[in-house]
């Protein structure tokens, strides 16, 4: 049986209409919010280098993300250039504002094929970077978070436990992330065979998603700052209070890009802990919103645009 290709123009017409997704989710979203924030905006006075600075923070915890998938990528024998890596994630990256969490990594998998890298390798090593960017994700939590939970949880609540569990999954990461990404792949019916990952490869996965949820937390410390002309508790506050919402829109399924459900547990959380009124919180959810959903679809949909207008290379160019 031989193996039907999809055309250039196919192709083409696929990213288009892929692109035209994207944009109408994402500007949606934007859209919907921005009442919200020009009425909030009224009375404060942004520090505009304090934002700024936030948003380089971000970009730079992108870039360890784009560097960690490469690393990764490695385990599997394959080799991508960091120009075509960063314009494959950022791309792909887009695929969280449509409904459903599939669409990131499918989209990673063509694109990485068409650049020469075989689809197993790609998915393989963005299932694999999830689950422990995932794993680590709560592990940051718990280190940094600890004081801010005991301030919101009923007296007596169990942590130990929790922290625990956060450490030993880190520990056998090596192990289990094969097996879980394995299970991933059949659920997302393209099974393929992982190859018996080295350590070092899930190590270098643990330190790239570390450092990325710092980063995230710390600019979101930094955008709190901008935003309201002083901190909402220190930067551990910040760290924790970014991430575990950002856990908690990841983990919804059915919304796109975790709209909704990450702004409810980053409210929950600022408000509860005493570490910003309800309207501070209501200004800084709303905001944090529109900033990051620019980061996240604007390098994507410039990436996007610039491909669907050049014309299909057809030659193959060594990463």
């Amino acid at each position: 049986m031989t193996e039907r290709t999809t055309g250039p123009s196919t192709r083409t017409l696929l990213t288009a209409l892929f692109t035209l997704a994207v944009l109408w989710f994402g500007g949606r979203s934007l859209v919907g919010q921005w009442d919200a924030v020009q009425s909030l905006r009224a009375g404060l006075s942004t520090q505009w280098g304090y934002v700024l600075l936030a948003s380089a923070i971000v970009g730079v915890s992108y870039l360890v993300l784009i560097q960690t998938w490469r690393l990764t990528v490695g385990a599997w024998g394959e080799t991508l250039g960091f120009a075509t890596a960063a314009r494959i994630w950022f791309v792909s990256n887009l695929g969280r504002y449509l409904p459903g969490k599939v669409w990131q990594i499918g989209a990673m998998g063509v694109m990485a094929q068409e650049a020469g890298v075989s689809s197993v390798a790609a998915i393989g090593s963005a299932l694999v970077v999830s689950l422990v960017h995932l794993i680590i994700g709560f592990a940051v939590v718990g280190l940094t978070g600890r004081d801010l939970f005991l301030s919101i949880v009923p007296p007596g609540t169990p942590l130990t436990p929790v922290l625990t569990l956060a450490v030993v999954l880190v520990l056998l990461a090596p192990r289990l992330l094969p097996m879980a990404a394995m299970g991933a792949s059949k659920v997302l019916r393209r099974p393929f065979s992982l190859p018996q990952l080295p350590a070092r490869a899930i190590w270098v996965a643990v330190a790239g998603s570390a450092i990325a949820w710092v980063l995230f937390g710390l600019a979101f410390h930094l955008l709190g700052i901008g935003l309201l002309r002083h901190p909402t508790g220190d930067a551990s506050d910040a760290i924790a209070v970014f991430t575990l919402s950002y856990l908690a829109g990841f983990l919804a399924l059915i919304a796109p890009g975790g709209i909704g459900v990450r702004e409810g547990v980053m409210a929950l959380l600022l408000t509860r802990a005493g570490i910003a009124t309800a309207a501070e919180a209501t200004w800084l959810v709303v905001a944090s919103r529109l900033w990051l959903t620019v980061l996240e679809i604007l390098p994507g949909a410039l990436l996007l645009t610039r491909s669907v207008r050049r014309p299909p290379d057809t030659s193959r160019s060594s990463a």
